[in-house]
């Protein structure tokens, strides 16, 4: 849909339409609640905006919209139909190392992986898992709010064109 007719839906509408992007309500209240948007590059702001203002349970609600990497999402919605093509590149790797690269990641920090994989290779992501796991805490949250504000990106281009 186009940013003018976004602008127009009722907030509800919205509110539902922006949760494919980030599972997040309080985000998607956010950034509903903005509307109207002068141009797309305001409304990407304030969607990343809105992932930087969101406490960290709120992060946790939209992790848990997320399959681990390496594994499809079920079903038809946008959301999962967007993984599945976000994910392709997971396709190449090796499934025994994601499952066991998965496992260690949430055992450590009690969440799903997450990681930007648009345009990554299973090598990558993998990589990625496996060095992130050696992160303080704290840290860790740092790099999986700017990961899940990138997907948000992603997504909002793919809900609203420019």
């Amino acid at each position: 849909m186009r940013l003018e007719e976004f602008d127009a839906l009722t907030a509800a509408a919205a509110r539902d339409a922006l949760l494919a992007c980030c599972a997040s309500p309080q985000w998607a209240e956010r950034v509903a609640a903005g509307r109207p948007y002068s141009d797309y590059s305001a409304l990407e702001e304030a969607a990343a905006d809105a992932v930087g203002a969101l406490p960290w349970p709120q992060i946790e609600t939209a992790l848990s919209a997320h399959p681990r990497i390496g594994e499809r999402a079920g079903g038809t919605s946008r959301e999962a139909v967007w993984s599945r093509g976000e994910q392709s590149g997971a396709a190449d790797g090796d499934r025994a190392a994601f499952v066991e690269a998965n496992k260690a990641y949430e055992d450590r920090f009690g969440h799903v992986f997450l990681i930007r994989a648009t345009g990554r290779t299973a090598e990558e992501m993998l990589s990625a898992a496996r060095e992130r796991l050696g992160n303080p805490e704290e840290a860790e949250r740092e790099i999986v709010r700017a990961e899940l504000a990138a997907i948000t990106r992603l997504r909002i281009g793919k809900l609203v064109t420019a």
